[in-house]
C-alpha cells in the first residue's frame, strides 16, 4: 500500500502534466489524486502506521509511551494493564489519528487558499477599476527583450517586499493589459515565475519556505538578505541573458478601452483603488510581524477594507452598476478552478507527508550524502516535483540548530549557517524548474492556463540553468 500511494501520486501528476492532450482540467485530476491518497491512508491506516514511518504518528506514540512510563509506578501494574486494554481500541485510535492528521493539514492548506483567494480578489478589484492603467501607460516599450527585463526586475524586488505568490498574481494581471498574444503572455508569465521565486528566496517574507526558516530561528533578517540576494539575482539574470539573444520582435498590445467601466468610474476612484490595493498587499507582512497571526488574516483584513470602501463609494448607484464595481461583482470573476487545483495538489502532498514518504526521502538524503550543498541541491530539484514546504519542514526536523563552535559536518547548522541559507535558496528557486513546483507557478498556470508540457519544453531548461548558476555563485562566495 505504501508503494501504491506513490504510484497513484505519479499517475495523478502525469494527468496534470498531460492536461491539454487529455482535455481534462488539472483541477479534477488534482482533487481525485488528493482524495484517493487520503482514502487509501484511512482504509489501510493500521498497516501503514505500523511501518512507523509517519513522523506525526511516531511523535504521538512516543508521547503515549512516556505517559505510560510515568503512570506505571503510581498504580497497580495489573490494574493499569486491564484498564488500558479495555479502554483503548488501537485500531479506533489509529482511525482517529488519521482524521486528526487530515484536519491538521487542512488548516495549513486553508491558510494558503484563503490567502490566494484574498489576493486574487484584491487584484481583480483593482483591475476592474482600471487601476493598473497608470502603470501600464508608463511602460511605453513594445520590444520583447526590453519589456521582459523591466517586468522581471520589477517582479524580483516586488516579490521580496510582498511574496512570490502575491507578486505573480499582480504581474499576471499587468500582463493582460500589456500583451495580446496568449503564447507571448505564457512566456512572459513563466519568466515572471522565475523572477518571483528568485526574489522571494532572499527575503524573510518573500517565500513560504524562507518564512518557515525565519520563524523557526534558523535564519535572521540581515544575514539572509546579505548572503542570498546575489545568488538569487544570478538565478534571474542568467535565463534573461540567454533569452535576450533568441527573443525577437515586438509585442502587440491589447485594446484596453473599456467604456462600460470608464463611464461609471472617475480617475480619482481608479487611483484610489490602486493605492488601496497596493497598500493592502504591502500591509500583509506588517500585519503578520505585529500580530504574529498567519498572513491570510492580513490579506482578508485588506480585502474587507476595500470591500467596505467600494460599498460606500457606490451605494447611491443603480444596482446593476454596483454589481460591476463592488467586490460582490468581482468575486464572480475569480478563477475558482485554480483554488480547487491548489486544494487537490496540496492534499496529495500532505498525504505522502503524513504516511512518511517524504520522511523516507529525507532520511535517504541524510544517509547517502554528507555534503550540505549536494543535499540542498537535491531538495531544490525535488521541490519542483513535490511541495517545498514539507521538504523544508523535514529538513528542519531532521537537523537541529547547533551552538556556535560546533565542528565537523554539523558546523554549518548554526543560526544563519550555510546549510540553512542554501536551503532557503534551493527550496525557493528550485520549484521554478516545473510549472507546478511552486505556489507562484501554480497560480500563473491557473490564471493563464499555461500548458505543463509547453512550460517543460520552453522554460524548464532555462530555470534549471539559472538555478545551478545561482547555486554555483553561492558556493563560490562561501565554500571556496
Amino acid at each position: 500500500m505504501f508503494t501504491l500511494m506513490v504510484i497513484i501520486f505519479v499517475l495523478g501528476y502525469t494527468a496534470i502534466a498531460l492536461e491539454h492532450p487529455l482535455k481534462i482540467d488539472k483541477a479534477a485530476s488534482a482533487l481525485i489524486t488528493g482524495t484517493v491518497l487520503w482514502a487509501l491512508y484511512a482504509l489501510n491506516h493500521h498497516g501503514l502506521l505500523e511501518l512507523d514511518l509517519s513522523p506525526a504518528w511516531h511523535h504521538a506514540t512516543s508521547a503515549a509511551n512516556d505517559l505510560v512510563n510515568w503512570v506505571k509506578p503510581n498504580v497497580d501494574a495489573h490494574h493499569f494493564k486491564d484498564v488500558w486494554a479495555n479502554s483503548v481500541d488501537v485500531a479506533q485510535h489509529q482511525s482517529h489519528f488519521v482524521k486528526h492528521d487530515l484536519e491538521h493539514h487542512l488548516v495549513e492548506i486553508a491558510e494558503i487558499l484563503f490567502f490566494l483567494l484574498g489576493a486574487m480578489t484584491i487584484v481583480e478589484t483593482v483591475d476592474q477599476h482600471q487601476g493598473f492603467k497608470p502603470i501600464t501607460d508608463k511602460i511605453k516599450t513594445t520590444n520583447k527583450v526590453k519589456l521582459l527585463w523591466i517586468l522581471s526586475v520589477l517582479t524580483f524586488f516586488m516579490s521580496a517586499a510582498l511574496d512570490n505568490l502575491t507578486t505573480t498574481i499582480v504581474m499576471v494581471a499587468l500582463l493582460r493589459k500589456l500583451i495580446e498574444s496568449k503564447k507571448d503572455r505564457w512566456f512572459f508569465a513563466s519568466m515572471i515565475v522565475l523572477a518571483a521565486n528568485a526574489g522571494g528566496a532572499w527575503s524573510p517574507i518573500g517565500d513560504v519556505t524562507t518564512i518557515m526558516l525565519w520563524i523557526g530561528g534558523q535564519v535572521t533578517t540581515m544575514p539572509i538578505i546579505r548572503d542570498v540576494i546575489v545568488p538569487s539575482m544570478v538565478t534571474m539574470i542568467v535565463p534573461l541573458v540567454i533569452v535576450s539573444f533568441t527573443l525577437k520582435g515586438n509585442i502587440q498590445r491589447p485594446n484596453l478601452k473599456n467604456r462600460e467601466i470608464a463611464e461609471f468610474t472617475s480617475s480619482f476612484e481608479r487611483s484610489l483603488l490602486l493605492v488601496m490595493g497596493v497598500s493592502a498587499l504591502l500591509f500583509v507582512p506588517v500585519f503578520k510581524t505585529v500580530t504574529h497571526l498567519p498572513p491570510y488574516m492580513g490579506m482578508l483584513f485588506g480585502l474587507g477594507v476595500i470591500w467596505l470602501t467600494t460599498e460606500i463609494m457606490y451605494r447611491n448607484k443603480p444596482i446593476e452598476d454596483r454589481r460591476k464595481l463592488t467586490v460582490i461583482g468581482v468575486l464572480k470573476k475569480i478563477d475558482v478552478p485554480t483554488i480547487f487545483f491548489f486544494l487537490g495538489i496540496l492534499s496529495a502532498v500532505a498525504a505522502l507527508q503524513s504516511v512518511g514518504h517524504l520522511n523516507v526521502l529525507a532520511t535517504a538524503l541524510e544517509n547517502n550524502f554528507q555534503n550540505i550543498y549536494i543535499i540542498n541541491l537535491i531538495i531544490g530539484v525535488l521541490s519542483a516535483i513535490v511541495d517545498n514546504v514539507p521538504l523544508v519542514a523535514g529538513a528542519m526536523g531532521m537537523y537541529p540548530v547547533v551552538e556556535p563552535g560546533t565542528v565537523g559536518f554539523l558546523a554549518d547548522f548554526v543560526v544563519d549557517g550555510k546549510f540553512w541559507q542554501f536551503l532557503a535558496y534551493c527550496a525557493g528557486t528550485g520549484g521554478s524548474i516545473l510549472i507546478i513546483g511552486s505556489a507562484a507557478g501554480v497560480a500563473a498556470m491557473g490564471l493563464e492556463k499555461i500548458d505543463f508540457i509547453w512550460y517543460l519544453k520552453k522554460i524548464s531548461l532555462l530555470a534549471l540553468v539559472g538555478y545551478l548558476a545561482g547555486a554555483a555563485t553561492y558556493y563560490l562566495m562561501f565554500a571556496m
